[in-house]
């Protein structure tokens, strides 16, 4: 399986962060356990938008991470809905001379060095296609993880398998060329399947104990859109939350969605959300208003930048881009529903062919978070979305 992107990279300062743990102890006198009441995490995320010009729109939000093993770091990496693993290069995490394009110079099955474990075990990410795609080349490793910013938490995460990456290869109709610029591919993935890289690695949230009290998963608060701005990355705290209670899963509004389709030993748990979606389009040539509904399998994933990409299988005279004022409306047998209009450089949508791009998903681009709120329940195996 071939991953959908590959991500911008942007080096911002990051900081170390302290964690916040409530607990209570055991009353000696009167000889009663009292019971552990774990707080759930709050992080910040960066958010920013890079357009080259007026047409060109691109999003990201990044997530802090400021220690791999024993060294303190300054990563921010794009936080994605719509894949799983840490991915990270090996530069700066481990000594240059260790580097090759080859790959990692040691003997054996494993080595350790500052508190990262390589295995002798490689891998591939293929992004895109054979004619402009990307390759990375890497090893499966563990390590701990800390993430967060000072202003609004982190977590400790232990023994996070991960993908290390030590070469990106950008191909162009046929010609190979290495990337030279350091963690151009790197990837906080936190959907609730297994990597493309190997089985062995999930999203690193999922690694995650918050405490008694509380369930495996995060939810993301909706975006604040007017602070996407390219001017550099704005810090937004308490974007993300790790840990869910009770509340969060049953009475604070989400509606929650099994996953679509059981576990494979393959791809782990399938995100997808199954819905219909009614698209309303004025046909540029004859000018005459469309109106199409299909059933669809939905993916919300941040890691797409702008572009939302309807699949429909009946898609014959129209394929390719939205005019602007289209309207689309999603809705889900659970009953979520949510509408939005299209305009140039904001809700770009395009309708594609699932023969055409090999892919059946309905992918909804990192706007759609700016104005609803999501959430992921590990442990229940459930994907919760909220109107704001």
């Amino acid at each position: 399986m071939k991953n959908k992107y590959l991500p911008k990279y942007l080096k911002l300062i990051g900081v170390l962060l302290i964690m916040v743990v409530v607990s209570c102890k055991k009353d000696k006198t009167t000889n009663i356990t009292n019971t552990i009441n774990a707080t759930a995490t709050s992080i910040g995320l960066f958010e920013y938008r890079d357009s080259v010009d007026a047409n060109d729109v691109y999003y990201r939000i990044f997530i802090p991470l400021t220690k791999i093993g024993n060294q303190t770091v300054n990563y921010d990496e794009v936080f994605d809905t719509g894949s799983a693993g840490l991915t990270l290069d090996a530069q700066g995490i481990i000594p240059a001379s260790m580097i090759t394009t080859n790959g990692f110079n040691f003997t054996g099955d494993s080595t350790v060095v500052n508190g990262v474990t390589i295995i002798s075990k490689k891998a591939v990410m293929e992004y895109g296609d054979k004619i402009s795609g990307t390759n990375v080349y890497g090893n499966i490793a563990y390590t701990n993880i800390t993430i967060g910013d000072p202003s609004s938490g982190n977590i400790t995460i232990k023994r996070v398998p991960f993908f290390l990456y030590y070469k990106v290869v950008d191909l162009n109709n046929g010609d190979s060329t290495t990337e030279t610029l350091h963690h151009t591919a790197d990837i906080f993935g936190v959907s609730p399947e297994y990597s493309y890289a190997s089985t062995l690695i999930k999203s690193p949230l999922s690694y995650y104990t918050p405490g008694t009290g509380l369930t495996n998963g995060f939810k993301l608060a909706k975006l604040i859109k007017p602070d996407f701005t390219n001017v550099g990355p704005v810090f937004e705290q308490n974007l993300l939350t790790v840990g869910l209670t009770s509340a969060d899963i049953n009475s604070s509004g989400f509606i929650m969605h099994n996953y679509s389709s059981s576990f494979t030993s393959l791809d782990g748990y399938s995100p997808d959300i199954p819905g219909t979606i009614t698209y309303t389009y004025k046909d540029p040539t004859a000018g005459t208003t469309i109106t199409n509904t299909i059933s669809a399998n939905f993916l919300f994933d941040t890691g797409t930048p702008q572009l939302t990409t309807i699949e429909d299988s009946k898609a014959t005279q129209f394929i390719g881009t939205l005019p602007a004022g289209s309207t689309i409306t999603i809705k889900t047998p659970e009953g979520f529903s949510y509408t939005y209009t299209t305009a140039t450089t904001t809700n770009v949508t395009q309708v594609q062919n699932p023969r055409n791009t090999s892919d059946y998903r309905t992918i909804f681009s990192l706007e759609f978070f700016t104005d609803n709120e999501f959430l992921t329940n590990y442990t229940g195996h459930q994907i919760g979305l909220k109107n704001n």
